[in-house]
């Protein structure tokens, strides 16, 4: 039963908690929360050692491995903020959240995810302005430059996302708490409100076009151009060589988003049963931020490389530091 709400006044009503109904008569679940379990510590693992890689060795602190940095960033946060209560939810029996906590939930779950979208669109800006247009790439795509796109990226989304989340306030929940999802998802959760909720249909629709329409839009527009570019060039080597560069970016791009769409169109062209949306939803949000660091780390070399010398240096600090020790240790 869904818990009570708290009347304001004769035609307001505001919940004191909602409850998160996912997962349910699911046989043998408790594997797969020990699955997400796992996908979240070697998520952490992933993206801290590809975060540090990129802060620790100078020769990345390039453009294009800001941006690379930003992701790796944001997949550790969205995880953060998405698995752990996924996982406090389900396998240890909280399914009641207080309305304030369901609200940042949302938000920051939202948040992550939607400049993860946009990170993907400034790493193809980056692929395009390389390929177009080589000469110019270290005058175009500065410093500077990149963290003015990463910056405004997320300045725009959480004003976005703010005001996505703010607009729930004006909704009255009068009749079912429960909200049929993982978690403590906008669309799910508007829907129970008694009250008029176009204006939160309406912010739906500009979230769903910003973050899962709009990028992909361009990043396949972005790919076209590359692909004319590529038309002219005469060798056939150059070209592959050119196109090895975008074949990490890419690979992201089909993790990212295409899970995501194939769920959305199945949901709206077939019967998809909730408890397989759900799940694969749970995919959809975790699987990218641990896939990231890896494809990252195993298709770039220059990372591979960075990995090995600091490895090296680490090695060689170890062996230098025993050497000092035994030398002491004698005297």
């Amino acid at each position: 039963m869904a818990p009570a709400a708290t009347v304001s006044n004769v035609t307001f009503v505001c919940p004191t908690r909602f409850y998160i109904s996912g997962f349910s008569n699911i046989p043998h679940v408790t594997y797969f929360y020990i699955f997400l379990c796992f996908l979240y510590i070697m998520t952490v693992v992933g993206n801290v050692l590809l975060l540090s890689v990129i802060f620790l060795v100078k020769t990345l602190h390039t453009p294009k491995y800001m941006i690379v940095f930003n992701l790796a960033l944001t997949d550790l946060c969205g995880s953060t903020a998405l698995i752990p209560k996924v996982l406090d939810t389900f396998l240890f029996d909280n399914r009641y959240i207080v309305y304030e906590a369901c609200l940042s939930y949302m938000f920051f779950v939202w948040f992550f995810a939607s400049v993860q979208s946009w990170t993907l669109v400034t790493m193809a800006y980056d692929r395009f302005i390389a390929i177009c247009f080589p000469l110019r790439y270290h005058s175009i795509v500065t410093k500077p430059a990149v963290a003015a796109m990463l910056l405004f990226a997320w300045v725009s989304i959480l004003s976005i996302i703010s005001c996505m989340v703010g607009l729930l306030d004006r909704l009255s929940f009068c009749g079912s708490l429960v909200i049929q999802s993982f978690y403590c998802d906008h669309g799910p959760t508007y829907r129970l409100a008694c009250n008029d909720r176009s204006l939160n249909y309406i912010i739906t629709s500009i979230m769903f076009a910003v973050v899962i329409c709009f990028p992909p839009i361009l990043i396949v527009l972005t790919y076209v151009c590359i692909a004319i570019a590529l038309s002219r060039i005469a060798s056939g080597e150059e070209r592959l060589k050119a196109l090895k560069t975008c074949t990490s970016h890419l690979i992201l791009v089909a993790v990212f988003f295409l899970p995501f769409l194939g769920t959305n169109i199945a949901v709206l062209t077939s019967y998809l049963h909730p408890n397989a949306r759900i799940i694969n939803s749970t995919l959809t949000h975790t699987i990218p931020a641990l896939l990231n660091p890896i494809i990252y780390s195993l298709k770039t070399e220059e990372v591979l490389n960075s990995i090995k010398k600091l490895y090296k240096n680490n090695k060689l600090s170890n062996i230098i530091v025993s050497k000092k020790v035994t030398s002491l240790f004698w005297k």
